[in-house]
């Protein structure tokens, strides 16, 4: 089954969104929306504290809390500045089902082996941030939201991230990232052919017809939006009912 999943950026305990992270706007209450989002019948719900500080992490464990309390029953990934073993340990105990690392995980590859080692391949989703080079044609990895260029290329990663053990994956299309104009498909496909692991793709989406080319043109798990959810321009019950018309199994 493909699922649906909303993305709820964090700063200072608020939802926002902004465009190839910049801009930020604030959309609101992170309790109140994963509450709606559940309503409509998300599949899995994706936090992202984008601005974490020793402060933030506490304040980020309550709201992890928070959250659950509302929707016990559908799965809750966190991520954002996540890199030991004790940080994993933070968030899985406030409540969380899976962790999303990123950053850290490139700069470190054995932090993927010990995560999986010490809590399952299930609670670990390897987040990247991807961008195309206009010289060669390759995809590469970006750190530090999405920043910085690493001298990784994307595919390279992926498979590297599937040998060490982790649970799935979550592919942001920088490029594509608040813009609405679609998912990076090109990429996306070829990214779900090359591994086995379920892949969350994120980046571009725009309206529900993205959703439907991206399930009947690529061979990845699920598909996450933010700002089209936020902003009420597409009701998830809608998008589903819409899917199974055309034949997604959703």
């Amino acid at each position: 089954m493909k699922k649906i999943v909303p993305c709820l950026d964090i700063k200072n305990g608020r939802v926002v969104k902004g465009v190839q992270f910049i801009d930020l706007e604030d959309k609101g209450d992170p309790v109140e929306l994963a509450q709606k989002y559940a309503d409509q019948g998300a599949d899995e719900i994706v936090f992202l504290d984008i601005a974490r500080s020793d402060d933030g992490h506490e304040a980020m464990l309550d709201l992890i809390t928070r959250v659950k309390a509302v929707m016990p029953d559908i799965p809750l990934t966190v991520g954002g500045g996540i890199s030991s073993l004790s940080d994993v340990e933070a968030i899985l105990q406030a409540g969380a089902d899976k962790v999303s690392v990123a950053s850290a995980a490139v700069k470190n590859p054995d932090l993927i082996n010990a995560i999986v080692n010490q809590f399952s391949s299930d609670v670990l989703t390897i987040a990247l941030d991807v961008d195309q080079d206009e010289a060669d044609g390759y995809y590469y990895v970006y750190t530090q939201g999405g920043k910085k260029k690493e001298e990784m290329k994307a595919l390279d990663w992926l498979k590297e991230v599937e040998s060490r053990g982790a649970g799935s994956l979550l592919i942001t299309s920088i490029p594509a990232d608040g813009t609405r104009a679609g998912f990076d498909l090109d990429f996306l496909k070829e990214a779900s052919q090359l591994v086995s692991l379920p892949i969350i793709a994120s980046g571009g989406a725009g309206n529900i017809d993205h959703f439907v080319d991206l399930f009947k043109q690529t061979d990845v798990a699920a598909g996450l939006a933010a700002s089209i959810f936020h902003n009420g321009t597409v009701n998830i019950q809608d998008l589903k009912d819409k899917l199974r018309q055309e034949g997604v199994d959703a």
